[in-house]
């Protein structure tokens, strides 16, 4: 046999065997790879547990219903007073409804007034919103005693009450621009300005902050994890 073809054989051979080892290497490492991320996904599993079972987030969840049934609570008991809509009385029912509620809006309108009838627009929006202040409305002709009794001179008058005592009031549009067009968030923030409502959060910025804290409990119960490890 001719010498150099056994040696190139050789060569090849032993080139095959350094591929072949190269590639069982490679398999091994794969198999090794995938072996410690489902160890990985195993661990974080048991870690979510660990968590789902944490006192700090339980508490957040049971105060966090705590406060939604104290809220329907009060709810249900400012609609029984006549909160959360924009409503008639008479003058006969007036000191009852500014003196039943801690906060009281209360329009004396003129009935073919046209910019009481924007005022009353505005007022039945914010009435809904701001279900803790009893929004009411009552017509000045017929309410001649507490239109002289609270100087009542120009309409529309809107007056601010709070436990029963008028606090403040608002005279014709003069602290809206003076014109017609004001939006009703322009009045929203003049009331809030006032104190007689307050500003109201959206339901999705509730959430957020409630994920938020969870995600502050889920940071710090790992962070007390790693310590104690």
């Amino acid at each position: 046999m001719n010498p150099d073809a056994v040696k190139s054989t050789l060569t090849n051979l032993a080139f095959g065997n350094v591929i072949a080892a190269a590639a069982r290497n490679y398999q091994k490492e794969l198999l090794s790879e995938e072996k410690a991320a489902q160890s990985s996904s195993v661990n974080e599993e048991v870690d979510l547990d660990d968590l789902m079972d944490d006192p700090e987030l339980e508490k957040l969840h049971a105060d966090r219903i705590a406060a939604f049934k104290k809220e329907a609570e009060k709810r249900e008991a400012w609609k029984k007073k006549g909160h959360g809509e924009f409503r008639e009385v008479n003058e006969g029912d007036f000191l009852g409804e500014v003196t039943g509620s801690e906060k009281v809006i209360c329009h004396f309108y003129h009935k073919e007034f046209y910019r009481c009838k924007i005022m009353d627009k505005h007022l039945k929006s914010l009435s809904t919103k701001h279900i803790d202040t009893k929004f009411i409305r009552l017509d000045a002709e017929n309410a001649p005693f507490f239109v002289t009794k609270l100087a009542i001179k120009t309409l529309p008058c809107v007056i601010l009450f709070r436990q029963g005592v008028a606090v403040d009031r608002l005279v014709g549009f003069q602290d809206l621009g003076a014109k017609d067009d004001f939006t009703t968030r322009k009045l929203e923030v003049l009331l809030i300005k006032k104190g007689i409502i307050a500003e109201k959060k959206d339901v999705d910025e509730e959430d957020q902050e409630y994920d938020e804290s969870k995600r502050r409990s889920v940071r710090s119960s790992a962070a007390a994890d790693s310590d104690s490890e």
